[in-house]
């Protein structure tokens, strides 16, 4: 996984002109549970204390993988296997925070720093001739409205 990491930060410090740190996050293969009470705690929470708010499953959108900020920690689905250029894609997704958070960058709100995960997953997958449509049903104007700031 490490020389995958590697690769990973490689790339995408040559094609996005983000910071090429090699201290990788940890990662963990968890339940969409855990990603749910991760993604979703209370502030100052640990990962382990789900959300405060009691949530049926199926209430919470599906969550792909996750980085937390403050562990740095990149959870992955317990059945990814890496094997799948879109499995890899949701690794090059979650890197960009990872290297996002170790470099210290700032956005003008959370979903601005969605963008640049969307477009190199969106490039990732192109090299293997997909898209973010065809692969998570997720259409341009999706990624819009998904990293905009509406303040």
């Amino acid at each position: 996984m490490e020389t995958l990491l590697t690769a990973i930060v490689t790339w995408l410090a040559v094609n996005f002109n983000l910071p090429a740190v090699y201290e990788h996050p940890r990662i963990e293969l968890a339940s969409a549970e855990t990603m749910h009470a991760v993604r979703y705690r209370r502030p100052g929470a640990t990962h382990a204390q789900p959300a405060a708010r009691t949530v049926r499953p199926g209430q919470l959108p599906e969550v792909e993988a996750l980085y937390d900020d403050a562990t740095r920690t990149l959870y992955l689905p317990e059945e990814w296997t890496g094997r799948t250029p879109r499995e890899l894609s949701v690794l090059v997704h979650e890197m960009v925070h990872h290297l996002q958070n170790a470099a210290g960058l700032r956005y003008e709100c959370a979903q601005a720093r969605e963008k640049p995960a969307y477009v190199a997953q969106s490039r990732w997958l192109e090299l293997f001739g997909r898209t973010l449509g065809e692969e998570f049903g997720i259409d341009p104007m999706t990624v819009l409205v998904r990293t905009a700031c509406m303040h």
